[in-house]
């Protein structure tokens, strides 16, 4: 696995694990309690090893549906577009499925979550994927 593949997998994995934890486990615990749609022990693994997988999916498929990946222009293209891929999973696809007391409350934090959580991603997927500038490596010392 290249190092740039692996950066860009815990670009994903790490701030969508701590967003995912701080919006559903604690600023928003009451809220999605009252919508009655989670189970009261949530199993942190499963989640975990979901965010595992789409970040090295994700990480695999940036550089190849954007010829430029190092732009921000890509990485905003890119949240826009797996963010909506995103959305249609775990927001339409759970409201259409799951039992809740208001799928319109649903609705609106689910997509909330994913519109920041594809925020905070798509930009760095595009700061990991710059290349070292060729006069840096000429400006470290030889060892």
């Amino acid at each position: 696995m290249s190092s740039r593949l692996v950066a860009r997998a815990l670009a994903y994995i790490i701030p969508t694990f701590a967003l995912g934890f701080v919006w559903h486990l604690k600023l928003f615990d009451a809220y999605y309690r009252d919508l009655g749609i989670y189970r009261p022990d949530v199993i942190i693994p499963f989640g975990f090893a979901s965010m595992v997988l789409q970040g090295v999916i994700f990480a695999f498929a940036y550089p190849r549906l954007f010829s430029k990946p190092d732009l921000m222009s890509s990485g905003l293209r890119f949240a826009a577009l797996a963010g909506l891929l995103s959305w249609t999973f775990t927001t339409l696809a759970v409201a259409a499925k799951h039992p809740m007391t208001s799928v319109p409350r649903f609705v609106a934090i689910e997509t909330a979550f994913t519109a920041v959580q594809f925020l905070l991603v798509g930009p760095l997927f595009a700061l990991v994927s710059r290349r070292e500038p060729a006069h840096a490596a000429a400006l470290e010392p030889a060892s």
